[in-house]
């Protein structure tokens, strides 16, 4: 992570001659050669340095040594981590945590405790949000304490090798819960479909890598870029609006080459969120997924969303929305999930918002969901700007028609007739609400050739600037 082969100075050690707090059952002999820093590297280094800097590239870095005593939390180790979480707070150094190991350990003995829960390791270690990026990375075995922690993380990078639980084997069974294998408990194909992982990779180099590029984003701009040719993004988006298309491939032509790090790639499929860079600046990026519910917004897809603008917003980064939903998903299925809630934090969020913000309509751009993606309204983005093939209106265009034309539906005899005049009626709405329309009402900021996108987002980006005004406190919706 921080590049010691290069030079060994970018990591300095602290507290790496702790041991274990264990001699009143072991010989001292015995703790130094079988629990050397008491199972936790500590220190701090710099990671891309050769990009940002010494300054911006500090970091505070904390590890499990999951070959010394199964990487379990012991006293010593604790004070460890209290150290550099308060030189974390002192500082406002990112944290990075490693954290593969089996949670408390019950084998230190050196001081009278019961039960060991008067530390504030984890408060401390909370309390980080927000203040600086706090990135988890896990390969293996990540149980109980352990999990306490990674949990609180911003990001969590994971190998497909990992196991993530908040307990073990031996506690579930202690429970009387059942016998488990640790491979059973909270796999990586479980914890990235549910949310938990952040970024899944193949193995720890992968893991490594995303955590330097993570951390970039929060380090500064970089002037060697390149892009792809604009004009390719004429032909993203199909001229049949009932096709689907890969919005994965618009974000990656508008951003430069090779900046993009999706998060939650496995979870909330309805919305891609990612870091990006424009011209070198970090954005983060939100998109509707026409793949999934043709771009509706899900109770899983609006938490992803909002918990990534909390993200952006805290570490202020701009952040840009490519918009082409129908609308917020409904139904009596969703409403079960307690949809009226989870999308609701969309609207919260993006209202106490400081961070400049960009909207672009790249097809459908329909009711609350379609507000949801421009930080509540149309006219709440720096601009909200439309690609010819946007099409608008209050709902989607045939519960529209059904709702609004249903006697005249009606009063047409069922088959080919009546079905005739619905996309009769289906394409009137269609043409009122076409995107030149939207624009000479005012209700956006202009249609652009998409092509000039990334134009409209360099120029934003130069001008605006983030909100001075002091954060306020809010109550999540869920």
């Amino acid at each position: 992570l921080c590049s010691t082969d290069a030079d060994p100075g970018n990591f300095i050690e602290y507290g790496a001659l702790a041991i274990a707090a264990q001699t009143r059952r072991r010989t001292i002999e015995d703790l130094i050669a079988n629990t050397p820093a008491d199972g936790m590297v500590t220190g701090i280094g710099s990671v891309n340095a050769d990009k940002f800097g010494p300054e911006k590239s500090r970091c505070l870095v904390m590890a499990y040594d999951y070959t010394v005593l199964a990487g379990t939390q012991g006293m010593r180790n604790h004070h460890k981590k209290d150290r550099m979480l308060a030189l974390a707070h002192q500082l406002k150094l990112p944290v990075v945590l490693f954290a593969e190991g089996g949670g408390g350990r019950p084998g230190d003995t050196d001081m009278p405790i019961v039960a060991g829960l008067n530390n504030h390791t984890f408060s401390q270690f909370a309390a980080l949000s927000g203040k600086v990026p706090v990135v988890g990375v896990v390969h293996g075995r990540c149980f109980a304490g352990n999990a306490a922690l990674l949990g609180c993380a911003d990001v969590i990078i994971a190998t497909k090798a990992s196991n993530i639980g908040m307990s073990g084997p031996a506690m579930i069974e202690g429970g009387g819960l059942g016998t488990f294998t640790p491979e059973q408990i909270g796999p990586s194909s479980v914890q990235s479909r549910n949310g938990v992982i952040d970024i899944l990779v193949d193995d720890e180099a992968a893991a490594v890598a995303a955590a330097r590029q993570y951390l970039s984003y929060f380090q500064g701009a970089t002037t060697d870029w390149q892009c792809a040719d604009q004009r390719t993004l004429r032909h993203v988006v199909p001229e049949n609006r009932l096709r689907v298309y890969d919005v994965r491939a618009a974000l990656r032509g508008l951003v430069d080459t090779g900046s993009v790090l999706e998060l939650r790639a496995g979870f909330g499929a309805g919305v891609v969120t990612a870091l990006a860079r424009i011209e070198g600046k970090p954005v983060g990026v939100i998109a509707n997924n026409p793949h999934h519910l043709g771009g509706a917004i899900d109770a899983e897809a609006a938490d992803k969303a909002a918990r990534f603008m909390q993200l952006c917003n805290a570490h202020g980064l701009p952040i840009v929305s490519l918009c082409d939903t129908p609308g917020f998903m409904v139904g009596p299925e969703i409403e079960a999930q307690a949809q009226v809630r989870h999308v609701c934090r969309m609207f919260m969020i993006a209202s106490h918002l400081r961070v400049p913000f960009f909207a672009v309509v790249l097809r459908k751009g329909y009711g609350l969901g379609a507000q949801a993606m421009t930080a509540g309204g149309f006219d709440a983005p720096v601009f909200t700007v439309a690609w010819p093939t946007g099409e608008f209106g209050a709902m989607g265009l045939e519960g529209a028609v059904r709702l609004g034309f249903r006697k005249e539906l009606a009063a047409v005899a069922e088959g080919a007739e009546r079905d005739a005049l619905f996309k009769e009626l289906v394409a009137r709405q269609y043409s009122d609400g076409e995107a030149i329309h939207m624009a000479e009402t005012l209700e956006i900021d202009a249609v652009i050739d998409p092509a000039e996108t990334r134009a409209w987002l360099v120029r934003g980006l130069a001008s605006a600037t983030q909100d001075a005004r002091p954060a306020t406190p809010y109550v999540d919706t869920w």
